[in-house]
């Protein structure tokens, strides 16, 4: 059976890579993101299981407004949108700037969402799955403890969501190629110094870390929740 299933962040990268194998599935997804271009081509390209949905995560009036064009019932929610706050500069406002906009951009995006369609959620089978990073357990400033922020939230919202049988999980990826998140600097130098921290001896691909969102997402895994499934070839060991 066909599920409904919303990957935010699915234009591009590891969130293209995650609705890529839930559309292939069968099941019907929507793709939400800023970018109205970006989404646009990558439902066009995903073909007709996918449909774009333009709306800033961060903006409460969005949200609210995109929810007339989300499904009345999901099964699948996937919260992979986020992003590292480029603000440079000295000072307490560039500070400010920069703390904010990882909270904003990496937190709140995914908690205004999921607190917005919990009523859709299907009961029984119903799966939250939100995308981490190594950052939140290795620490990096602004953007580590912002997705830190989410390690917690989620112990919170797998307790909420428990009683009705939804389960909700983490997967928290190293580093992964094939992503706009490095920009120019993850270069053949960077990514050899990456892979020798790894127990692996390279960096993960996207469709490795769809494959453990798929998973969790699965029926296979409705005695799974509350956990964090590290994706990073052995670059940081769970306890």
């Amino acid at each position: 059976m066909a599920r409904n299933v919303v990957v935010t962040g699915g234009g591009t990268g590891i969130g293209y890579e995650i609705a890529r194998r839930f559309a292939e599935a069968g099941d019907q997804v929507v793709i939400v993101g800023r970018r109205r271009a970006v989404l646009e081509k990558a439902a066009a390209d995903l073909g007709p299981n996918a449909t774009p949905l333009v709306c800033d995560l961060a903006d409460p009036d969005a949200v609210e407004a995109a929810l007339a064009d989300l499904p009345d019932r999901i099964d699948v929610l996937v919260n992979n949108a986020g992003s590292r706050e480029t603000v440079v500069g000295g000072g307490t406002h560039a500070l400010l700037a920069r703390w904010r906009g990882d909270f904003e951009r990496n937190v709140m995006t995914a908690v205004l969402l999921t607190e917005s369609i919990r009523d859709r959620l299907t009961p029984g089978s119903g799966r939250v799955v939100t995308i981490s990073s190594i950052a939140a357990l290795r620490g990096a400033g602004s953007y580590g403890a912002a997705k830190a922020s989410l390690h917690a939230w989620n112990h919170f919202l797998a307790a909420q969501l428990g009683t009705s049988g939804i389960t909700a999980n983490i997967v928290a990826p190293g580093t992964v190629a094939g992503t706009e998140f490095f920009g120019p600097r993850l270069d053949e130098a960077e990514v050899a110094r990456r892979a020798a921290r790894t127990l692996l001896g390279r960096i993960g691909e996207t469709g490795e870390v769809a494959a453990a969102v798929h998973f969790l997402a699965s029926p296979e895994a409705g005695f799974i929740t509350g956990e964090i499934l590290h994706c990073n070839g052995g670059e940081l060991l769970g306890r």
